[in-house]
């Protein structure tokens, strides 16, 4: 019997969730298939339980539900909790659950690229979900000080905790951290000629993460690897937030290895 899966969100026409899950069904030989169901606002809860009742056994969740859907939950995850945010649901005959999976892909991300956290000072620029699940992250891992880094410092002060909250001009001032992670769209695709900070900011790192995957390197990542800095790409993160998600679905686990050709698979298309 085939087993369906998908991607629920407002809008979704430049997603690449269909390609990393349809690879690893043909990896590992799994009868499934994984569909895009872009959904209205207005729609969502009569939407989502039209696919529970279809018979649907996962869906990934992204803007601008990553919220809203916890109210259909039975059941929420450690980490879905401490961030406020899903991105991952798994149906089963008694229960409906949540997870942020972003929280595990950053994590393999890092484990990668032997990235330590652990009593380093790290940035994270912008306040989104994203920055969310990266900075629970680093707060599970022991970070020395973590500077969220907003346009809007009110805001942002009544949704995160445990972090110092500053702006880009307090940025400047900012030394002997570790880790910069830009968690902002700015320098995505069609706009690659923006970057979030100034040459001279991101000289004082030793470590420039860029959640953006498209373009593969940002002018952010350009800049850093410029100024000897480790360089990395979101892509990885992306991918192994997927794959994490059809762990959970299947109850099984997936070699680092299918999750690096996977990558690479995706890596020769930006």
């Amino acid at each position: 019997m085939s087993h369906l899966y998908g991607l629920i969100g407002e809008k979704l026409g430049h997603s690449i969730s269909p390609r990393i899950h349809l690879n690893l069904f043909k990896k590992l030989n799994m009868d499934s298939d994984y569909k895009l169901f872009e959904i209205e606002k207005s729609e969502l809860k009569t939407r989502f339980y039209e696919l529970r009742d279809a018979g649907i056994e996962g869906l990934n969740v992204t803007i601008p539900y990553k919220v809203d859907s916890i109210s259909f939950l039975d059941e929420i995850s450690k980490e879905a909790e401490k961030i406020g945010a899903i991105n991952t649901i798994c149906f089963s005959k008694n229960k409906i659950v949540g997870y942020n999976t972003d929280y595990f892909g950053f994590a393999r991300m890092l484990n990668k690229n032997a990235i330590e956290i652990k009593d380093k000072t790290v940035v994270v620029l912008g306040a989104g979900g994203a920055a969310k699940a990266v900075i629970q992250y680093m707060i599970d891992s022991n970070a020395k000080k973590i500077f969220l880094v907003t346009r809007d410092t009110y805001r942002a002060a009544k949704s995160f905790k445990d972090v110092e909250i500053i702006d880009y001009k307090e940025l400047e001032e900012v030394s002997n951290a570790h880790l910069i992670v830009n968690c902002t769209p700015v320098g995505m695709y069609p706009n690659t000629s923006n970057c979030p900070v100034s040459e001279n900011c991101l000289i004082n790192f030793s470590v420039a993460i860029d959640l953006i995957y498209n373009p593969y390197e940002s002018l952010f990542l350009k800049i850093a690897k410029k100024n000897g800095l480790k360089a990395i790409n979101g892509l990885y993160m992306l991918v192994s937030q997927a794959i994490y998600s059809e762990e959970l679905w299947n109850e099984i686990h997936v070699d680092d290895a299918v999750i690096d050709d996977i990558f690479h698979d995706l890596k020769t298309s930006f």
